[in-house]
């Protein structure tokens, strides 16, 4: 059951904006929703297609290290002459995403 919300984390992406938030149990333990919200046109103007991931304390490190990989072999191995930079740009806020588009710095939940 979500509860309430401690931190959160906007960045968009194009048609696609996605949400980190820190959310708090009944507990007060600590979780991580991630969010994908798509901006969907259709006839009577658009809608938002959302969807939702939820990550538990205890698989933060397991994910990260699972991502870092990922992303490090798309642009090592798959990809090692793209220009990944880019695709940063400033959002509303003219606030830089760098911080997580620049996937050449490694994740840390510390």
């Amino acid at each position: 059951m979500e509860r309430d919300e401690i931190y959160s984390k906007r960045v968009r992406a194009g048609k696609r904006t996605y949400f980190f938030d820190v959310k708090s149990t009944r507990s007060n333990d600590y979780y991580l929703t991630i969010t994908e919200s798509k901006r969907k046109y259709n006839d009577d103007g658009f809608t938002y297609e959302k969807h939702k991931v939820f990550l538990y304390k205890e698989d933060f490190n397991k994910f990260v290290e699972a991502l870092n990989e990922c992303v490090n072999h798309v642009k090592d191995e798959l990809m090692p002459d793209y220009d990944f930079t880019q695709h940063d740009r400033d959002d509303e806020d003219g606030e830089r995403n760098e911080s997580k588009t620049d996937l050449d710095q490694e994740l840390s939940w510390e």
